[in-house]
């Protein structure tokens, strides 16, 4: 071949030599792979997440086999109770393993598992070396076996017991804002407390929920075993199930004690987390006013 001496020559040319590399890769090709093309999974677009394409369903948030008791459900998935804000047959919102059977415990079963807890306090007592016989732990065990129910009440508050008739039709269509919540939860990691406020917006769709009513559905997931990412996200989408506003977001800002009275040990430390669905994901504006409205004073 001769050498080209144009820039024509040598453009036809690496066309020419592209074609024939390409030609020469389906030659080598297995060909028995078109018979199951339709088995193989094609590798995601740039523009969408792991989730849109694992064949996983990443349940229990990636880190626990999927069991589909904690796990918040997609905001689109249709209600199983009629009247229930939440897609959850009980009204509980994504219940837990346990949840349903303490929920409908009788008085006598109620008693045993608080019993059964004060001896799990006990032990716990005696293997960090203390005496729980000694004056002051003689009855520790009992009251931090009530206090410990009580912090965790919420496993036993539905949500439509929590809402209960407070919706009402209003033609109001601007943002609505509920900030500096104060809340108080449990780490589920080591139990111990984190606390700090939360601030919770939405724009209606002609109807509104009472006021009240956005502390006690922040209240009923803070009064469980949490992570402050999944009580962040919990609240937003139990405000969107119940009354499908137009777009619901939710600031959180809190101290942990996991981290500042043990482990790293860094007081003053603060966690913020957000969830924004709706008009507040996708409109920037929108987002934007609310962040300018909560941090205003």
């Amino acid at each position: 071949m001769s050498t080209p001496s144009t820039h024509g020559e040598l453009l036809s040319e690496s066309l020419q030599r592209l074609q024939l590399s390409q030609q020469a890769r389906t030659d080598d090709a297995d060909p028995h792979d078109g018979e199951h093309s339709d088995q193989v999974m094609s590798l995601p677009s740039p523009g969408l997440g792991r989730s849109a394409w694992s064949p996983h369903v990443r349940e229990g948030y990636g880190f626990r086999p999927a069991s589909g008791h904690s796990t918040p459900l997609l905001a689109s998935t249709s209600r199983v109770g009629g009247d229930s804000p939440l897609p959850d047959p009980n009204g509980l919102g994504w219940p837990a393993k346990s949840t349903v059977a303490r929920l409908h415990a009788t008085p006598a079963e109620k008693a045993e598992r608080e019993q059964k807890l004060v001896g799990a306090v006990r032990t716990i007592l005696e293997c960090i070396g203390e005496d729980p016989d000694r004056e002051g732990l003689l009855k520790t065990p009992e009251r931090y076996a009530q206090a410990l129910m009580w912090m965790t009440r919420g496993y036993e508050e539905r949500l439509a017991d929590v809402i209960h008739d407070a919706i009402f039709a209003e033609d109001h269509e601007e943002m609505v804002i509920v900030r500096d919540i104060d809340i108080a939860s449990l780490c589920e990691h080591h139990l111990v407390p984190f606390m700090g406020k939360i601030a919770i917006a939405y724009i209606p769709n002609n109807l509104v929920l009472g006021l009240s009513k956005l502390a006690r559905i922040a209240e009923t997931f803070a009064r469980r075993l949490q992570v402050q990412e999944r009580l962040t996200k919990q609240i937003a989408l139990a405000v969107q199930e119940a009354i499908k506003p137009r777009g619901v977001a939710v600031v959180m800002e809190a101290t942990h004690l996991c981290m500042t009275m043990r482990g790293v040990q860094k007081p003053g430390s603060m966690t913020v987390t957000s969830c924004m669905l709706g008009c507040f994901r996708t409109q920037q504006k929108t987002r934007e006013e609310f962040l300018t409205l909560i941090k205003g004073r």
